[in-house]
């Protein structure tokens, strides 16, 4: 997906081509590891890694790209360590000799765990555990951060599915990605967009599909998606005629078990509802389809009930479990001002004013995709370990000024304790059991190659 330079030497901070010659003599191994130190949610979905290595791990670094580095790197202003890359590439056919280590895809950690470690399997490439912070930091924060976010709306959502007497058979398709256009990249799309994937099957974003079939093995279809209007194809018919916008849509693509969604607040919401009720009425019903009403504007959680109070007016609701649910016939998705708090805040005022959550469902575009940093659950990659003169010893920072930057020492293992929490220890303490942290990648193989569906099975 990377279009602007192949050349993975390139990919880092300009400083880090200085750091070869910062490192104490005698340096032979260096051990890193990535965490998440806090921030926004307590479960945390590890997602991305497989991905990043296949799109730049499993490549060689070549000659060409030596000279290249070396031309940008000097004129840069910072040195280049042709000697050390020069190396990789005669003695290891320009495969990083690298051993990483990471917890499995998926899985549901907490902040301050080990979820990465990453060493040089050659003494002579002590330096190149930290050059490939920059990749590697990137390769974890961007897909797990959204991963987790995505995690954490499901996990609202079913609790208002449950609470409300619903089912939980379309929990799959409650949050769909409408994110695509507010991301940074189609790179950004695709892989953010597939860590949506990991929790739900709704998307708009068309680049998430291609990915999980290309970097995770999906040989069906990972994702699904509806025809649905947007405010051009309403308003191209004038407001004289939007009724006979309409009934295009109508006429175009509903049918027996299909959907179609229609935006329907280009001008007055209440009166396009009060259409779909009366002149569309007949038609939607005995369809044996279902339309799915998009109101877009105004306060999100004032508006989605008044929508569905009018629809419950139109078509009919019936009682299940003790909270009113629409005639099949209809729905609503919400796909305007969405985030985890107005989801909750939405959910909340239907269940206050007896409706099941099971009328609704969200869209979710930059909120889901793009309104996150690398700071949101406060990811970092540190040095722990260090092997001088074939000894091991800690690396650590412990900043006086900010406790909560303090970092793991050692090499590292992970581990579930006996009542089942995860736990970061060292290695060597590992003994008998287990270690979550498994090898996925050692000297340009790539070790453990899942599909998204294994990748799902461990998001619950």
């Amino acid at each position: 997906m990377h279009a602007l330079s192949d050349n993975l030497i390139l990919n880092t901070d300009s400083y880090k081509s200085s750091h070869f010659w910062q490192y104490p003599p005698g340096t032979q191994f260096v051990s890193s590891y990535v965490e998440s130190r806090g921030g926004d949610y307590p479960n945390i979905v590890f997602f991305g890694l497989q991905m990043f290595i296949k799109d730049y791990l499993l490549k060689p670094v070549t000659a060409a790209m030596l000279d290249e580095a070396e031309v940008i790197l000097n004129a840069h202003g910072v040195p280049f360590n042709r000697p050390g890359w020069q190396y990789i590439v005669d003695t290891h056919g320009g495969y990083l000799p690298l051993h990483i280590q990471a917890m499995p895809e998926g899985m549901v950690t907490e902040p301050s765990q080990v979820m990465m470690q990453i060493v040089n399997t050659d003494p002579n490439c002590y330096w190149l555990t930290s050059y490939l912070e920059t990749m590697i930091l990137r390769a974890a924060w961007y897909g797990t951060t959204v991963a987790t976010r995505s995690h954490a709306c499901k996990q609202l959502i079913a609790r208002y599915l449950k609470e409300t007497g619903a089912d939980l058979s379309g929990l799959d398709f409650k949050l769909h990605d409408f994110g695509a256009r507010g991301v940074s990249s189609f790179e950004s799309a695709a892989i953010a967009g597939l860590a949506h994937l990991v929790n739900f099957k709704g998307t708009d974003t068309l680049s998430a599909v291609l990915a999980a079939k290309r970097y995770y093995n999906e040989s069906g279809m990972p994702a699904y998606s509806i025809p649905a209007a947007e405010h051009s194809t309403i308003t191209a018919w004038g407001r004289e005629r939007e009724a006979d916008a309409y009934q295009n849509m109508l006429n175009q693509f509903i049918g027996k078990d299909k959907l179609v969604a229609v935006v329907s607040d280009s001008y007055d919401l209440w009166q396009a509802l009060d259409l779909w009720g009366s002149r569309f009425k007949r038609q939607i019903v005995e369809s044996g389809g279902r339309l799915v009403v998009r109101p877009d504007s105004g306060d999100p959680v004032e508006v989605v009930l008044k929508t569905v109070q009018k629809l419950e007016q139109h078509f009919g609701a019936e009682s299940v479990n003790g909270y009113r649910l629409l005639h099949p016939a209809v729905r609503v998705i919400q796909g305007d001002g969405v985030n985890i708090n107005s989801i909750g805040q939405i959910l909340e005022n239907l269940k206050q004013h007896g409706y099941s959550a099971d009328n609704l469902a969200f869209g979710m575009g930059a909120g889901l995709l793009q309104k996150l940093d690398r700071d949101t659950l406060k990811f970092a990659m540190k040095a722990s370990a260090i092997c001088i003169s074939d000894s091991w010893q800690d690396v650590y920072k412990d900043p006086v000024t900010d406790p909560g930057k303090q970092s793991k020492r050692g090499r590292l293992a992970l581990v579930r304790d006996d009542a089942g929490r995860l736990q970061t220890i060292r290695e060597q303490d590992l003994g008998e059991r287990e270690n979550l942290l498994r090898s996925v990648y050692r000297n340009g193989e790539l070790l453990i190659d899942e599909t998204l569906s294994e990748v799902r099975s461990r998001a619950v």
